[in-house]
């Protein structure tokens, strides 16, 4: 599926997944949907980036896969403008059967996963299944604070599935599902330094840290490995912990309606501490630079290790906290003819805050323990300090309600129009109490509200100085309501060739981040989307498949993030954050091919491949800050850097994508069993992921992977199977998301992807 990519900025646990170039920007909601068992994934809504994805473990014991593509909306679920993925849990059956798999490999991996399913009537029928797996970080930690490597993997996940018949036309289906992820988390690498006339472009800040960002880099130049990185946290963790039941009820009324309704309730709950820009220096910079001096409060401790920015759970407990309820009726139809198939139904999804999500942020202040506050009190003097500590304490309550309906009409027996509707309303609450703490018992509210007309001897606007958190109590609320539609014509002159074409609206909720001081709103997205493609079924001597698709997508008010340079008289008062904003206009248009063929017995051959062509037409809506901030309207930064300027490529929209796999099986006689071989390679191109004016790193490199694997079913007949896989065995180097506007350290960072990985896999099944 090359037009599916994902973004693992912050750990695969938190992955965002984008689709012909519909990307998630930091606090909103997917532009993916994810589901399990038709249920959209709970929200997570943290502060970091999530894809409110299905949780690890979530691909264990499934039925299949589905990746719906193009705006989602008007035939189940919530609305999406980017598509949706589908995970199909295997369903409880009558047979008594299950399987145990064992894997082991290298970076010390052990994994455990199984199944058993139970018939314990003719009516009554449960099916368990469970995913434990653990394995060493892959990313080598030098600077000798904390753990010896980072980016590991410990998780156990479970599933519970029940069936019964309580009639013969009534059918009852609960999924009860937990997983718990609990790992190192990962940090950026470290990839450049700013020279000293770069650095003084950004501010005072740059230049202090510029000759600390070069020791770094030459300190990993040094140790030679790619894969070293430098870690400040002492106790850096990544916690992901979320449950959820599922209750459908299916009622076959007649033989021609079906009336079907999915309820869920989930909770979701992470907590998170690391260093945001995988920085570990000791300061050798001068002691001022740009208007900012370094006044050491312990001057014993000029030479400690530096650090920027570090994250860690808040005084709640949890970054993030929300529990998600669903309900969502249909009712489905069919005339008695077969020519008219209807669907109809109502979606109700509640989101509401498990007590304040909340984060605290260490910012230049080198905490050793920042929940009592016991800081190394590193700021620095000028107008304002630069250094603090941010307390964001936000509870967020999403209410969505939506009606739709879709009708497939059979024109003749080879054509078919098929039409969609759908009308959503979407409500958006946010409390937040965020403050700034200069020094323990001064506090400034972060949210704008709490500054006055007062100047100061250097000035720059007086902070009003609070008690407690609770005096900047701020609620925004963000609605907006829209219908959203789908047209669709199919033609199939013969069953082995389907033609189409449609037309798709699609919308995307706003979203609110009360951090980002002055654009703390943004609205809602809406995209059309025109497409066109070919469905062949081939036969004869090379049986398999041909699909080609192409499309064009016309964005509206896209919601794209944006990276400003705060003000000098604002550093250390207000966040440095990345508001998001509606970006004005953009286009998406490209060509889809995916394919399989036998070219011979025992050899099957499939290929994708995927062309993007994206472009920001307009940025108004960066222009209207721009010019806020020159009309002082907009005080607190001096410029932005947005994701992309006019004329620029989407983020997250590679140009060309590849994927190719082969697969030969061995002419064994069924006494062995089945052997093949596979190997499969994907390209992708060099992706912008900012525009080139925020960072040197701008682009993620092209990405050439390859992948292998051998499987041996059926062992010498046995109920066993034996197989062996390998991830990047070229041990390909590259970076995967660049660090954004990440000048304020005096250099620019970037994740970086995986090395080669092995193992081998044994499975045993019984039963019938």
């Amino acid at each position: 599926m090359p037009s599916l990519t994902s973004n693992t900025q912050f750990g695969p646990e938190k992955s965002t997944f984008a689709i012909r170039g519909f990307t998630q920007e930091g606090k909103t909601a997917p532009s993916v949907g994810v589901y399990l068992a038709d249920v959209i994934a709970p929200r997570s809504n943290g502060g970091t980036t999530s894809g409110n994805g299905a949780g690890v473990g979530s691909f264990m014991d499934l039925q299949d896969v589905q990746v719906l593509k193009g705006p989602q909306g008007t035939l189940f679920g919530r609305n999406t403008t980017g598509g949706a993925i589908l995970l199909v849990p295997a369903k409880p059956t009558q047979k008594l059967e299950g399987w145990l798999q064992g894997s082991v490999g290298d970076y010390n991996m052990h994994r455990v996963e199984g199944m058993l399913n139970v018939p314990l009537s003719d009516t009554f029928r449960v099916r368990g299944a469970f995913d434990w797996n653990q394995r060493d970080g892959y990313l080598k930690n030098i600077s000798g604070i904390g753990p010896s490597s980072l980016g590991n993997t410990d998780y156990f996940a479970g599933r519970i599935s029940i069936v019964g018949d309580l009639t013969p036309n009534l059918e009852n289906y609960t999924i009860a599902s937990y997983s718990n992820s609990h790992n190192r988390g990962v940090v950026p690498k470290l990839f450049t330094c700013d020279t000293p006339a770069q650095a003084a472009l950004t501010g005072g800040l740059a230049s202090l840290f510029q000759p600390n960002a070069c020791a770094q880099l030459a300190k990993q130049n040094a140790a030679g490995g790619y894969w070293d990185v430098q870690n400040s946290d002492p106790n850096p963790f990544e916690k992901v912990q979320q449950w959820q039941v599922i209750n459908t009820t299916t009622w076959q009324a007649s033989d021609t309606l079906k009336i079907k309704n999915i309820a869920s309730y989930a909770e979701y709950r992470e907590q998170a501490a690391f260093s945001l820009e995988g920085e570990d220096f000791p300061y050798t910079g001068p002691q001022s630079a740009g208007g900012f001096t370094l006044n050491e409060f312990n001057p014993a401790n000029v030479s400690a290790p530096t650090t920027a920015i570090q994250l860690y759970p808040g005084y709640s407990g949890n970054n993030s906290a929300e529990s998600t309820f669903t309900e969502e009726l249909q009712f489905q139809g069919r005339s008695s003819d077969d020519r008219l198939n209807w669907q109809i139904g109502g979606y109700i999804e509640v989101s509401d805050p498990l007590g304040f999500s909340s984060g605290l942020t260490d910012i230049f202040q080198n905490c050793a323990n920042i929940q009592t506050l016991t800081c190394d009190d590193r700021i620095f003097a000028g107008p304002f300090p630069a250094g603090s500590v941010s307390n964001s304490q936000v509870k967020d309550t999403f209410n969505d309600k939506a009606v739709y309906a879709q009708a497939t009409y059979k024109l003749t027996q080879q054509l078919s129009l098929t039409g969609g509707i759908r009308y959503t309303s979407d409500h958006l609450k946010d409390e937040s109490q965020d403050t700034n703490i200069y020094a323990p018992g001064v506090q400034s509210c972060q949210d704008g509200i709490a500054f006055n007309a007062g100047t100061n001897a250097g000035g720059g606007p007086i902070p009003l100085f609070v008690a407690n958190s609770t005096q900047c109590d701020l609620i925004i609320k963000e609605k907006s309501s829209r219908p959203t539609w789908l047209i669709d014509l199919d033609y199939k002159p013969t069953r082995d060739l389907l033609a189409y074409v449609k037309w798709a609206r699609g919308y995307r909720e706003g979203a609110i981040n009360p951090n980002d001081v002055g654009l703390e709103t943004v609205g809602p997205e809406k995209v059309d989307t025109y497409e066109g493609g070919l469905k062949a079924t081939l036969r004869g001597a090379f049986p398999g498949y041909f699909d080609i698709a192409g499309f064009y997508n016309n964005f509206r008010n896209q919601e794209l993030d944006i990276d400003p340079i705060v003000a000098p008289a604002y550093q250390g008062s207000i966040p440095q954050s990345a508001p998001i904003i509606n970006a004005g206009k953009s286009r998406i248009w490209g060509i889809e091919v995916d394919t399989s063929v036998r070219l011979f017995p025992g050899f099957n051959v499939d290929a994708g491949y995927t062309y993007l062509n994206t472009k920001l037409q307009s940025d108004t809506g960066v222009q209207a800050i721009l010019n806020e901030i020159q009309s002082g309207k907009l005080p607190y930064y001096t410029t932005v850097f947005p994701t992309a300027a006019v004329g620029d490529p989407l983020p997250e929209s590679p140009k060309n994508r590849v994927t190719l796999t082969g697969t030969y099986t061995l002419p064994l006689d069924e006494s062995i069993g089945r052997v093949s071989f596979g190997a499969t390679f994907t390209h992708t191109d060099a992706d912008q992921i900012v525009a080139a004016s925020a960072s040197p790193l701008y682009k993620a490199p092209a990405e050439n992977l390859l992948n292998l694997n051998a499987d041996w079913k059926s062992v010498f007949g046995k109920p066993f199977d034996l197989s062996f896989f390998m991830t990047n065995a070229t041990n390909a180097k590259f970076y995967t998301f660049p660090g954004t506007a990440n000048t304020i350290i005096g250099g620019e960072n970037a994740q970086i992807n995986m090395p080669r990985m092995w193992g081998f896999r044994l499975k045993a099944y019984f039963g019938s």
